[in-house]
């Protein structure tokens, strides 16, 4: 009796380490997110050449980015730090602003060569979407790309890579795998996967046209950590 009783219990164990969870989907309280897009400066998009794993434009709109309902743009109005202070042109408080035209008078310039821009959520947030504007006023291709989020400003703690299009390790933050992109009036959407945090720091290390960097937008889309 006892070893019937033993086996029907390792048994009730195994059906429950394999069974299928509960039909209460997660994924039924997922909603897109509202991004608000920018009015588009050119057609089509132009290849610039001598780009190492460059993606393909794609031909269509990008589908929505489901979320949890109440995900908004945390980083709006939030503070914005950056490698250089004194930017060329614009202010450092216009990446945030929740302005995406590539006008003038809507983009930051920073100084040449490698850059990064942080923004303090100001809290811990669960972030499900980060999206990047450098400058679409024109296309072109920001070079060594790397978004990281950390839950210190110094990026010591729970330090999370997003995104790295650094091929060659230049900035020394780890070789990247992900390919280069033409710049749109779309921006750049990076899934954050729901990874908790409160500093987001994206770098860049020029771009095709010129060596300088550009910012228009960095907004992040999330919720508040529990």
């Amino acid at each position: 009796m006892k070893k019937i009783l033993s086996a029907a219990i390792a048994l009730l164990f195994v059906f429950m380490a394999v069974a299928p969870a509960p039909a209460v989907a997660q994924d039924e309280d997922l909603v897109p997110i509202n991004i608000e897009l920018p009015k588009p400066m050119f057609i089509g998009t132009p290849t610039p050449t001598k780009i190492e794993k460059l993606e393909k434009p794609r031909e269509k709109a990008r589908p929505p980015f489901l979320a949890p309902k109440g995900t908004e743009n945390v980083a709006l109005g939030k503070p914005v730090m950056a490698s250089d202070d004194l930017p060329v042109i614009g202010e450092l408080e216009m990446i945030t602003d929740g302005d995406k035209e590539a006008s003038d008078g809507s983009y930051v310039e920073l100084g040449p060569f490698e850059q990064w821009v942080m923004v303090d959520l100001e809290g811990m947030y669960n972030i499900y979407a980060v999206v990047m504007w450098h400058f679409h006023k024109s296309p072109r291709v920001y070079k060594d790309v790397v978004l990281q989020v950390a839950k210190d400003a110094d990026f010591t703690q729970g330090v999370v890579t997003l995104f790295n299009n650094d091929l060659d390790n230049s900035l020394g933050l780890g070789k990247g795998e992900d390919w280069h992109y033409v710049e749109t009036n779309e921006g750049r959407l990076v899934d954050a996967k729901g990874v908790t945090g409160r500093y987001v720091r994206s770098y860049s290390n020029g771009n095709t046209a010129n060596d300088l960097n550009h910012w228009i937008e960095l907004a992040v889309y999330g919720k508040p950590a529990n």
